[in-house]
């Protein structure tokens, strides 16, 4: 018999995890045509960010763990670089599997064009055009390198026609939403996040943050927290392990209306967002979680790559006028939501079904040969 195609699937950060969970399940759904193999990359390595999402969504161990850890930009990325390909000459995949726009998405993608493997990209296409965000140069980069690419919706997929990228573009919507509607009833079920803090619907805002503009400094940080502490419901706060370091350095204190906790696991995190008043966030997952559950949201950012949040009127971009957030609040956003924007929930399959097409056609044949 035949042996499968083999494809690499490369992952390292918290909303990757996500991402993968039903991805690599439709995978399994395409043996024995398809086996999948896994690399985590270790770039988020903190048991809430990272062991404690593997537990909770079901997915595998995986295969090869690198252990990167943090640090600056180009050392973490040239650490992941050498390691995987170390990985990919030993296990000569027929096709790379990257998700998103982390560190762990342009290494995995370099690492695969330097050895001619096709590449293919889950959220392809997402622009946000601030050159200042490492995100960006990130996702530009490995759509530039790709051979497949995955889009979550129809502005993405324009976005990569303005680019002149128009082969392999498929809009198979947002992998993220459609673990929303998997999980949002276990949530309901597992989690007692509400009763642990002693809150009731609507009676908080719940916050993100972690982009370098809005936590690596005291200047930007402080005012923002500063801010929380004095809205007129109480802040839940779970802080990424970036933004905690800079609380501890600045030595940021606490109060009653602003609650830091530990980063929390996917059940209480989506059962939390579901039931805010508001959020208020720079992560564009949860600006997506945010309109599928119709809870306004407030994005600390000038610009964001999911526009059909702000356009739906779900979402309002507040950039550095903070100013401006209480009046917000006041009148909180109310849109239109729809619930095909981000797809019909089969993403993964969708997935699934266009890698197996893809190898099958014999694209591979020419780079083994």
């Amino acid at each position: 018999m035949k042996r499968p195609y083999k494809v690499l699937s490369i992952v390292g950060a918290r909303p990757q995890f996500i991402k993968m969970a039903l991805v690599s399940e439709a995978l399994k759904s395409e043996r024995p045509i398809l086996r999948e193999v896994s690399i985590h990359t270790g770039q988020h390595y903190d048991y809430r960010m990272s062991g404690l999402f593997f537990k909770e969504l079901r997915l595998s161990s995986p295969d090869y763990c690198l252990g990167i850890g943090s640090g600056p930009h180009g050392a973490q990325t040239g650490k992941m670089l050498a390691g995987i390909e170390k990985i990919l000459l030993k296990e000569c995949p027929e096709l790379v599997l990257v998700y998103g726009d982390t560190n762990t998405t342009l290494a995995g993608a370099l690492a695969a064009a330097k050895l001619s493997i096709p590449i293919a990209h889950v959220e392809a296409g997402l622009r946000s055009y601030n050159w200042n965000m490492p995100e960006e140069v990130n996702r530009v980069i490995t759509d530039r390198i790709s051979t497949l690419f995955f889009c979550p919706t129809r502005h993405a997929v324009q976005s990569l026609a303005k680019e002149g990228i128009q082969r392999n573009v498929y809009q198979v919507g947002d992998v993220m939403i459609d673990m929303i509607r998997r999980f949002e009833s276990v949530a309901e079920r597992r989690s007692s996040i509400l009763k642990r803090l002693g809150l009731s619907p609507r009676s908080y805002y719940l916050a993100t943050l972690h982009r370098p503009i809005n936590v690596d400094e005291a200047v930007t940080l402080k005012p923002l927290l500063s801010l929380f502490k004095k809205l007129d419901y109480p802040v839940i706060f779970p802080v990424h392990p970036r933004t905690r370091k800079q609380i501890s350095r600045m030595q940021i204190a606490p109060s009653p209306s602003l609650k830091l906790m530990e980063p929390l696991g996917y059940h209480d995190m989506i059962l939390l967002e579901k039931y805010a008043r508001a959020i208020l966030t720079d992560s564009g997952g949860v600006q997506k979680e945010a309109y599928y559950f119709q809870v306004p949201c407030l994005t600390f950012r000038k610009e964001t790559e999911w526009i059909e949040t702000v356009r739906s009127g779900w979402n309002r971009l507040v950039g550095s006028d903070l100013r401006r957030v209480p009046r917000f609040l006041q009148a909180l956003p109310r849109g239109t939501t729809l619930n095909h924007l981000f797809g019909n929930g089969n993403a993964s399959q969708k997935i699934a079904r266009r890698i197996r097409i893809f190898l099958e056609k014999g694209a591979v044949k020419k780079w083994k040969e």
